[in-house]
């Protein structure tokens, strides 16, 4: 991958870990004949072990590490030294974040050194029944104290944005503009420490936990790819949804690298109506998405790319 100039990025599971023979109660809580050899201590007592409580949300049906054990921690930061210097890996994305306090989340970064870190911090948006509430700012804030509490040092995924974005997509684009007239996610609160995505191996894919609506999947990506944050393409869109599909996405990744659309880009929305959303992004681009007919005023502006639903203007 190094050849080729991609930086690896590996996915740390050190939340919940079954281990290689049975131990107390009689659950897989022994790492027996691993280079981790750890017994029960290792295990939160709230998931079967001998370790104190857990820092975090419970993982059930498997055992959950306790790191506050320093055994434990140990060992852990020697393992992500190992995958960074010996393997390889640059980037680390730290599954489960809720489950362990993010103060280990600094720690292992700092005895790590990975050139860049994001967690999957996922909790609930805000419902009422299964409607979508508009203010998720209490969501985005607990994403925002996690990414504080990990001394900054990491990155979060932006799940309030995907959660307000696959709404917004069905007609409600009034969605995409908070009471202060920014982005409603992460990304309108802390841009260059949000990972955005429509969807994941969890969400989406063969899993399918809480799918983008797959008929408006451009649309989302015309909304990252021109955004502030770091919009992220998933693979199976990417690779398995057809040519047309790529395409579409590979034009409008070409516009955020040309037109240096970056985690911090400035953003100015103009329209956030049921059917339309529009946006100037870093003074170079201009985009919309939905029925809604709109366009930048100005000849400088000319049309980037544009697809069902939604449309691109640069300078």
């Amino acid at each position: 991958m190094r050849q080729y100039n991609v930086r690896a990025m590996a996915d740390i599971v050190i939340n919940h870990r079954v281990g290689t023979t049975k131990g107390h109660g009689g659950m897989y809580n022994r790492y027996d004949g691993v280079p981790l050899s750890w017994d029960e201590r290792a295990v939160t007592s709230c998931t079967g072990g001998l370790g104190n409580r857990s820092t975090g949300d419970n993982f059930n049906g498997v055992p959950n590490i306790d790191h506050t054990q320093h055994f434990v921690r140990k060992d852990i930061t020697a393992w992500l030294q190992w995958l960074r210097k010996n393997v390889g890996f640059q980037d680390f994305r730290f599954d489960f974040a809720r489950g362990y306090s993010p103060k280990y989340v600094k720690e292992y970064i700092e005895g790590a050194k990975p050139i860049f870190s994001v967690g999957e911090y996922w909790d609930s948006c805000n419902y009422n029944g299964h409607f979508l509430e508009y203010n998720q700012d209490s969501h985005r804030q607990r994403i925002v104290n996690w990414i504080d509490l990990t001394g900054q040092l990491s990155a979060a995924f932006d799940f309030t944005t995907k959660g307000i974005l696959q709404e917004a997509v069905k007609g409600q684009f009034w969605r995409l503009r908070d009471p202060q007239g920014k982005p409603p996610g992460v990304m309108g609160w802390w841009p260059s420490r949000a990972v955005t995505f429509i969807d994941n191996h969890d969400t989406g894919s063969t899993q399918a936990h809480w799918p983008f609506p797959s008929d408006h999947i451009m649309e989302g990506y015309a909304y990252l790819l021109t955004h502030p944050g770091m919009p992220t393409v998933f693979y199976d869109h990417f690779y398995d949804w057809g040519n047309s599909i790529h395409e579409q996405i590979v034009k409008l990744i070409d516009i955020r690298k040309h037109q240096d659309i970056h985690s911090r880009s400035s953003i100015k929305i103009f329209e956030a109506q049921p059917n339309l959303y529009s946006a100037i992004i870093g003074e170079k681009v201009c985009m919309k998405i939905g029925d809604g007919s709109w366009c930048p005023a100005g000849k400088e502006w000319t049309l980037a790319t544009f697809g069902h639903r939604y449309a691109v203007w640069q300078k």
